[in-house]
C-alpha cells in the first residue's frame, strides 16, 4: 500500500499527460490512461536503483539562483554574438575539464545544467578518468570557464548528492 501512494502523484502526471495527448476525457481513455498510468509509475523505481538524496537544500537554492543569473547572462552574451555576426576574437572549441564528482545525480544535474546554459553543450564525459568535454560557443577564456564550472557548479552538487 505504501509503494501504491508513493507512486500516484507520477501515475496523476502521466494520466494527465495521457488525456492531453489524446485530447479526450472520455471513459475509455480515463480507463486505459489510468491502468497505463498506474503500471508505469509502479514499475518506475525498478529502473533507478540509487536513490538521490538531496543533503543540502540551501545550497540547491543557491544553486539554482546561480544558474539562472549564468543562464541569463549567457542568453545575452550569445545573443550579442548573434547579432554582430561572427567575429574575429569568437572561437568556438572543444574543452576538457576534469571532474571531482562521482554521484551520477550530481553528474546528471551537471549534464543539464551545462546543457541549459546557451553557448556550452555537454559533448561527452569518460567514466574512466571522469573528464569532461564540453563544445563553447566562445572559448576565449578556457581557465576561467574550467575553474566556473568546478566552483560555481560542481562544488555545490558535490556537497547536495555526495
Amino acid at each position: 500500500m505504501k509503494r501504491l501512494f508513493r507512486a500516484l502523484p507520477l501515475a496523476c502526471l502521466l494520466l494527465i499527460l495521457w488525456l492531453v495527448l489524446n485530447d479526450s476525457l472520455s471513459a475509455d481513455h480515463l480507463i486505459l490512461g489510468t491502468a497505463i498510468a498506474l503500471t508505469l509509475a509502479l514499475l518506475t523505481p525498478i529502473l533507478r536503483p540509487v536513490r538521490a538524496r538531496l543533503s543540502h537544500p540551501l545550497t540547491a537554492m543557491r544553486l539554482a539562483g546561480h544558474v539562472a543569473a549564468d543562464i541569463a547572462r549567457s542568453n545575452r552574451d550569445v545573443g550579442r554574438i548573434i547579432l554582430r555576426g561572427r567575429r574575429a576574437d569568437t572561437r568556438p572549441g572543444l574543452l576538457d575539464i576534469p571532474l571531482r564528482i562521482r554521484d551520477p545525480h550530481g553528474l546528471a544535474a551537471l549534464a543539464c545544467i551545462i546543457t541549459f546554459t546557451p553557448g556550452t553543450v555537454w559533448a561527452g564525459h569518460d567514466p574512466v578518468s571522469n573528464v569532461l568535454t564540453l563544445h563553447v560557443l566562445d572559448l576565449s577564456n578556457p581557465d576561467g570557464l574550467t575553474r566556473m564550472i568546478q566552483d560555481r557548479y560542481e562544488r555545490p552538487l558535490m556537497e547536495i548528492f555526495e
